[in-house]
């Protein structure tokens, strides 16, 4: 708790200089203010091995992936966002760990694929969710990955509809920085088969990425680290060239152990990927998208819905088949 102090101490210090800086340096690095990443104690995975003590594969779910830290994904059906994101990063604080949370609930979410469609009834009605999202953090440290699939999905929205969610974007990020300024925010910037490097480097520029800590790749699916860090960087460059400036990315790898077979909703043979952790080329490898938990009703989770825990697809990750 004593270093956590001397950091906020520190970085109090250092305000005035961090905004000078650029719009998006927050005052702390959060990972410097806790002590590895926190373990959700409800996840999907920790819930069923839990009820089903005697089932064959509650010991290998159990071990290889609902004790390894991972994301929350909150949304609609989360109540009232500010305690629920209040109460969680409050449980990680009180651990010294550092949470790390998902928004998903943009206006017209999924719009284009639809096997996750749902989210905020208007664009006022995410602005108001997205900042009582922020205003639950308040001051605690946290990472959040922004809207997934909001930049890629587009290929069936008019250019009134991507204005419209870009500026809920930007004003996502206002709010983060405003309420939450201890909060390393990533906006979504898809996968590197979903969209070409400047193409993405364009939407997330123009949804208002210079005020994100950074961008985030590969989330819920299954490309290798590998070639989402040659797309992280190709992204960086485009950036760079066109508008002066780059940021650091995270990649998803909680299912990307095998790669891709080329199937993004529940592909069969998939496995688990690096656990949570900094470095490998990226800022961070992170478990943003539960293994086990249904894309959808498609694939070897033919039948389900999405976010659904399916045992036996998650105990198959395990192993790779």
């Amino acid at each position: 708790m004593s270093r956590r102090l001397r950091t906020l101490m520190a970085a109090l210090c250092a305000l005035p200089l961090a905004f000078a800086a650029a719009p998006s340096a927050h005052a702390a690095d959060p990972t410097t203010m806790t002590n590895g990443f926190y373990v959700d104690p409800d996840s999907s995975a920790r819930r069923w091995a839990a009820a089903n003590p005697g089932d064959g594969r509650a010991a290998a779910i159990n071990a290889s992936i609902a004790n390894t830290p991972m994301a929350r994904w909150f949304g609609s059906w989360s109540g009232t966002i500010s305690t629920a994101t209040g109460a969680y990063v409050g449980a990680a604080d009180y651990r010294d760990k550092l949470p790390i949370l998902v928004a998903y609930n943009i206006y017209h979410r999924d719009y284009c694929g639809g096997h996750s469609a749902g989210g905020a009834a208007s664009p006022s009605a995410y602005a108001g969710w997205i900042a009582q999202f922020a205003g639950g953090i308040a001051a605690r440290p946290a990472v959040v990955i922004l809207e997934p699939d909001s930049l890629g999905d587009y290929g069936c929205m008019t250019q009134a509809q991507i204005d419209e969610r870009e500026a809920m974007l930007t004003g996502a990020l206002a709010e983060f920085n405003r309420q939450a300024p201890n909060t390393w925010v990533y906006m979504d910037a898809g996968n590197p088969r979903w969209a070409d490097a400047a193409t993405m480097a364009r939407r997330l520029h123009e949804a208002g990425l210079r005020q994100a800590h950074g961008f985030s790749l590969n989330v819920s699916n299954y490309i290798t680290t590998a070639e989402n860090t040659a797309y992280g960087n190709a992204v960086n460059n485009e950036l760079a060239a066109r508008y002066g400036y780059t940021k650091p990315f995270v990649v998803d790898t909680s299912r990307n152990g095998n790669g891709s077979n080329g199937q993004w909703c529940n592909p069969s043979g998939r496995r688990i990927g690096t656990p949570t952790r900094t470095g490998g080329g990226a800022e961070m490898l992170l478990w943003i998208k539960t293994p086990g938990e249904s894309d959808g009703n498609c694939g070897v989770g033919t039948g389900s819905t999405a976010g659904q825990f399916l045992p036996e697809v998650a105990y198959k990750m395990i192993y790779g088949y």
